[in-house]
Formats: structure tokens, sequence, C-alpha cells
């Protein structure tokens, strides 16, 4: 059991390090530090976008319309975080 919570840590890291790089593009892009139209970052984007999407949609469908702040990535790091805690808590104790 704790390895299947290890490989559970890993993938949760990897998923909030996506969230973080597709947040830090998704801001160059707006502030156009990076132009949108450079075809390696916007595939980059588009590629993390597919990835992400999936899981943030029906986050975004709970949550309140805010206008252009999306909390989704935000509430989806907690969440993964809160239940990893969980998992970590009911296999090793306290």
């Amino acid at each position: 059991m704790p390895v299947i919570i290890d490989i559970l840590a890993m993938l949760v890291n990897v998923v909030v390090m996506l969230v973080i790089i597709q947040f830090i593009i998704g801001l160059l892009f707006a502030f156009n530090v990076i132009n949108p139209s450079n075809d390696f970052l916007h595939q980059i984007y588009r590629s993390i976008n597919a990835l992400l999407d999936p899981v943030l949609a029906p986050i975004r469908r709970i949550l309140p319309s805010t206008g252009a702040i999306d909390f989704s990535p935000l509430v989806l790091i907690i969440v993964l975080q809160i239940v990893l805690r969980v998992l970590i808590y009911g296999t090793y104790g306290a």
C-alpha cells in the first residue's frame, strides 16, 4: 500500500507542476512578455490545457463566476493536497 501512496504522491506533484506551468505561460501570454504567436510555447500551452481541462472543467462548473480570475487551478491543487494528506494519514497513521 505505501508504494501506491508514493505513486499517487508523484502524480499529484506532476499535476501541480503542470498547473503552475500553465499559469506562468498564461501570464506571459497575457502580459505580452512572450508573443502568443510563438509556436513552441503555444503548443506546450495547448497540450497542458488539453491534459488539465477534463479535470478543471467540473471545478469551473461548480465555482461561481468571478470574472477574469479563474480559481479552479487553486481549488484543484488544494483538493489534491487534502486527498493526498488523508491517504498518507490513513496509511501511515499519526
